[in-house]
């Protein structure tokens, strides 16, 4: 029935092994010692089941915090509208309320669309052409006309540079929802191939056929168009230029627009590895098998083919998923000069200003190509000198980049950039949000190695770090170079790798320093975007001393562009490794926010929650430790680490208790899988209380 303290540290240990955690021997034997100190003040060196109840099971009251006690502006459950009208206006004006900048805008391109169908629909009605083609060529040409608009408009949503622009240097942002131009991008997407889907489908299935049956006296209008002579049969139609450009044109569209499908874009080929025929057999068996010069043979026929086999699977894993998407996507520069082509060689117009698809898409297609050359320019004149690469062992598995900054670039909290390397692909750029502050003199990136070509990448700065041995596979390595004075070979085998960046470029997190109250929410590797903002605030803090939290600094110079009062930032992560990342910051913070403007909450998932046994003992000593030296057993930071999921609900009531009549800026950066629960959440609190969160979700 008693405890002592070497025991202690054993069930210390174990715990933290149950939870998937490490704890250093010092703080084992340190988080014993201060055990033994609180339940045995006699130096008994022992304590009793009843000391050990005492520590573990604590009244409820102590367990809920000062904040959490009711005061009457809960969101309380909503009562069920039993008058179906009443019920539809209310989830219309909610609605309305917010997304009225998505509808505003779709129902603008909607109008759009279905007014150049209409206007094309009539105009052909009257023509010569109707008496014998009818509804169907009035259909065909309504399609074309929403297919040459939305070819034209789905460039702009892609062009980043003029968004980031729009969005940072003008108020449109105020109207225009610039944060969902993908989304918008795709919606587009889909009225191409309804237009594309008339189109065709009116011609070669109604058009056509009603031509080639058409009597001499219906064909005498239609000579103007097919000439004297009667088209002959439907392959006439197939192979002229206007029949074998659409069909390409088709083919190459379905091509892209299914390998850009979610379902495909994410997928990755795994395919089991090739076996070499009779491996079970043992060796002798196989030599009595077969002649000597036979068996050569067959050994070699079957190595090379197993070498095709690996080849063809590589091959295959490369051209799946994203780099499936990436490289088909670029099959519309064939579309656009096809689409150029066809709508030259038309068989109803004559009239050179009556072929109205290059008037759709010259301005767009300069933009666009201004675009794509300016961000091939940029990437190469702004050159990456400085590289310095931390690279964090398994299962962490993150790169963290610091790169000198590049002259005149400037950029804000909250953006990101493009990063490409050559050593691990040419034509590959991948986004990643920015950790650094502005008033940093140096860019930063933090790299979750999750896919192919961050996982090329991490290799590629490894095999550059220090020779690595088994004492240092589980060390954080790190190397520094310079690009103008580094030698091209790193002892004659390796090269440096090289690093190009293209940006900044505009993201939803930018738009923070509209709130005075943050909710800052990174799921893993996505609190980058919420790390440089912490910084920014931080160096604001700095900048401008005083009472920053009511607004008052002491020396009267406070920015007006920088309205943060107060910021609550959530990180939830999995793996302990994963709390090295961000290990200065969150010590800095704890460190310069002496007035509580930054709240911080680390969340680690591997552990059970609080108030589960198999976690009960782990949470002691962290809490002891704490209280007592102030800094965390599990991070080795002075933020002191939270036990399992973050109770959302609870964390969206506390702050609108505190933060009552006001706007709150919700920004999540993360898997998919905790948008929904966010976004629903914030309705709900906006609703049913004072204050009012506006939900605003990273993508790129």
């Amino acid at each position: 029935g008693r405890i002592s303290q070497v025991e202690f540290k054993q069930i210390i240990t174990l715990s933290a092994s149950a939870n998937k955690l490490t704890v250093g021997e010092q703080d084992s034997e340190e988080c014993a010692r201060l055990i033994m100190e609180k339940l045995d003040p006699d130096g008994l060196g022992y304590i009793e089941l009843y000391d050990l109840e005492k520590l573990l099971v604590k009244p409820s009251s102590e367990l809920m915090p000062i904040e959490m006690t009711t005061n009457g502006d809960e969101p309380s459950k909503p009562m069920v509208e039993l008058n179906p009208l009443r019920r539809w206006y209310r989830h219309a004006r909610y609605f309305l309320k917010d997304n009225w900048r998505r509808c505003w805008v779709m129902l603008l391109w909607l109008s759009i669309c279905v007014g150049l169908f209409a206007w094309k629909f009539v105009q052909y009605r009257h023509r010569p052409v109707f008496q014998v083609m009818g509804y169907c060529v009035c259909v065909a040409k309504g399609g074309a006309e929403t297919l040459k608009f939305n070819m034209a408009l789905t460039l702009l949503p892609v062009c980043r540079n003029v968004i980031t622009w729009l969005r940072s240097r003008t108020t449109a942002g105020r109207f225009v929802p610039f944060n969902d131009n993908l989304n918008f991008h795709k919606v587009i997407a889909v009225g191409i191939s309804v237009g594309a889907g008339l189109h065709v489908v009116s011609h070669l299935a109604c058009d056509f056929p009603r031509l080639l049956h058409a009597t001499d006296d219906e064909y005498e209008p239609m000579k103007q168009f097919f000439g004297d002579v009667k088209p002959p049969n439907y392959w006439w139609f197939v192979k002229g230029t206007e029949g074998w450009t659409g069909l390409v044109m088709l083919v190459l569209m379905a091509i892209a627009f299914t390998l850009a499908t979610g379902r495909f874009r994410n997928r990755t080929a795994w395919l089991p590895k090739p076996k070499k025929q009779d491996d079970n057999l043992p060796q002798h068996k196989k030599r009595d098998n077969l002649p000597g010069l036979l068996h050569r043979l067959t050994e070699y026929g079957s190595a090379s083919r197993n070498r095709l086999t690996m080849l063809f699977y590589t091959l295959l894993n490369r051209f799946t998923g994203y780099n499936a998407f990436l490289y088909t996507h670029h099959l519309f520069v064939i579309v656009y000069a096809l689409l150029i082509v066809h709508g030259h060689f038309l068989y109803l117009t004559k009239k050179w200003q009556k072929k109205t698809t290059w008037m759709y898409l010259a301005v767009p297609m300069i933009v666009y190509a201004c675009e794509r050359l300016t961000r091939t320019l940029r990437s190469r004149v702004r050159a990456v000198h400085k590289v310095k690469a931390v690279v964090h062992p398994d299962p962490a598995a993150l790169l963290s980049l610091h790169l000198s900054k590049p002259e005149g670039f400037r950029y804000k909290s909250g953006q990101y950039i493009f990063v490409k390397c050559p050593n691990v692909s040419s034509f590959e750029w991948h986004p990643f949000s920015i950790t650094s502050a502005p008033e940093d003199d140096y860019v930063s990136v933090h790299i979750k190695a999750m896919g192919d070509w961050t996982k090329d990448l991490r290799d590629a700065f490894l095999k550059v770090c220090e020779p690595l041995t088994e004492e240092k596979k589980t060390e954080i390595l790190r190397v520094e170079y310079d690009h103008d004075k580094a030698m091209p070979t790193l002892g004659g085998r390796l090269k440096y790798p090289t690093v190009l960046i293209d940006g900044p470029y505009g993201a939803p997190a930018q738009d923070y320093k509209q709130y005075e109250t943050l909710l800052l929410v990174g799921l893993g590797i996505g609190a980058t975007p919420m790390i440089s903002i912490i910084k920014d605030i931080i160096n604001n803090m700095k900048r401008l001393p005083g009472d920053i939290e009511s607004g008052n600094p002491s020396d009267g110079s406070r920015s007006s562009s920088f309205r943060t009062r107060r910021a609550y930032f959530y990180w939830i992560t999995r793996e302990q490794e994963s709390l090295e990342w961000f290990h200065g910051i969150m010590d800095e913070v704890a460190e310069t926010d002496k007035q509580g403007v930054i709240e911080l909450h680390v969340h680690c998932t591997s552990v059970h929650g609080e108030g589960d046994a198999q976690s009960a003992v782990i949470t002691v000593a962290q809490s002891l430790n704490h209280d007592k030296h102030g800094i965390d057993i599990i991070s080795g930071t002075r933020v002191k680490t939270s036990f399992g999921r973050a109770n959302w609900s609870e964390v969206y009531r506390r702050i609108a208790r505190q933060n009552q009549r006001k706007h709150v800026g919700v920004f999540y950066c993360g898997m998919p899988a905790l948008t929904k629960e966010l976004r629903e959440l914030a309705k709900v609190f906006s609703r049913e209380t004072s204050t009012t969160f506006e939900f605003h979700k990273e993508n790129f």
